[in-house]
């Protein structure tokens, strides 16, 4: 009998990623560009997170959704390289699953080609559900947005499962696709312990730009911590008490910023499941980032928790 006492849990997409880069606009002209690096990684907001946890040392439960194809069993064997259970694992036979060309520019930031038929649009309440009797003290949910199968009313009845058993919930998001507005969501962010947008995906909910007004927002309509992720400006934490700046690790070289919010995400709830205050799980965070942009692909920066205590000295 397997142990199943998970640290944390979490809840997402799980894919493969086909890197190029740097890429300029003048590929449509030319037709051919040499580019430094062309690589296969390993994406999707759940398994990014999953991995840097478990590289990190803590023993995670990634729930998430496959095809049955050849991608789909080389993230089943990119998991178990990576100490991850494959247990709540769904494999689907008529699905295909998620590969994203990310096609990054001379600056390190990122453009998207993705299959909205492939897994990663997919992930539904039911392929979560009967996984959370075994979850673990804390959850994240690491792509609101996501998968269009979990609206508004599936992730409301997500989250108050979850927090059945009082346990910690974090919920990380990407860019609203339908128009959505803070309001829209609102019902749901009492449930979240923690939320990490980005300055881009949080001003698209609330129309407002400034990151202390919307981290401010956040914690007013019912989150317990805001976290607004602002790329090399480190990030901005609300919670009951007051909102500051939290700055960013400096780093050598910007090469990709694939998977650096995942990581963020990584870095604070490893400090959670430690114990730690909210602002030193923001430092720890941030110093996570920081290791992900110097390197390509998503958790290519990340090999073990001394590489992230390092960067934090």
């Amino acid at each position: 009998e397997k142990c199943k006492v998970y640290d944390i849990s979490i809840i997402g997409a799980a894919i493969i990623d086909i890197l190029a880069a740097p890429v300029s606009e003048t590929v449509f002209s030319t037709g051919s560009c040499p580019m430094d690096t062309i690589q296969m990684s390993f994406g999707g907001d759940a398994l990014n997170e999953a991995v840097i946890l478990s590289r990190l040392g803590k023993k995670v439960q990634l729930i998430t959704k496959v095809g049955e194809d050849e991608a789909g069993k080389r993230v089943l064997n990119f998991m178990e390289e990576n100490r991850l259970s494959v247990e709540s694992v769904k494999i689907q036979k008529d699905l295909a699953t998620g590969i994203n060309i990310v096609l990054i520019n001379e600056k390190g930031e990122r453009h998207f080609l993705t299959n909205p038929h492939g897994s990663l649009r997919k992930l539904a309440f039911e392929d979560i559900n009967g996984c959370l009797d075994d979850a673990a003290p804390i959850v994240s949910f690491a792509g609101m947005f996501v998968s269009p199968l979990l609206n508004i009313a599936k992730m409301k009845q997500l989250f108050a499962r979850i927090k059945e058993k009082d346990r910690f919930l974090a919920v990380d998001m990407t860019k609203a696709k339908n128009g959505e507005t803070l309001e829209d969501i609102e019902e749901l962010l009492p449930y979240m312990d923690c939320i990490f947008p980005n300055e881009e995906e949080i001003a698209l909910l609330t129309g407002e730009r400034d990151p202390f007004e919307n981290a401010k927002r956040l914690v007013s309509c019912g989150v317990k911590t805001a976290v607004v992720k602002c790329g090399a400006d480190g990030c901005v934490l609300a919670d009951r008490q007051c909102v500051r700046a939290i700055p960013a690790v400096p780093v050598k070289v910007w090469l990709d910023t694939t998977g650096a919010g995942d990581s963020f995400a990584a870095g604070f709830l490893w400090g959670i499941a430690n114990g730690w205050q909210i602002d030193e799980c923001a430092r720890f965070a941030c110093a996570a980032a920081s290791c992900t942009v110097e390197a390509y692909g998503a958790a290519g920066g990340i090999h073990s928790l001394e590489d992230v205590k390092r960067r934090m000295r």
